[in-house]
């Protein structure tokens, strides 16, 4: 997902999917193996970069109304 051009209701979404992913995916390693080990790795890091990209449009908001 390209982070510049969404909207910020978007990136929210993709946040949200991707926690839910997951929390699906911490609960279900617990019975059986995971074949791809790197996935939890990857989708901690997805949430990162919205989490970033929502921090930096809020204060970009801040800044300019000073």
């Amino acid at each position: 997902m390209e982070f510049k051009t969404a909207t910020t209701e978007e990136i929210k979404k993709f946040e949200s999917d991707k926690r839910d992913e997951l929390r699906g995916l911490r609960f279900s390693a617990s019975g059986s193996k995971n074949r791809n080990v790197k996935l939890a790795r990857s989708l901690r890091r997805d949430i990162a970069r919205s989490l970033t990209e929502l921090t930096a449009r809020g204060n970009e908001l801040v800044s300019a109304a000073e």
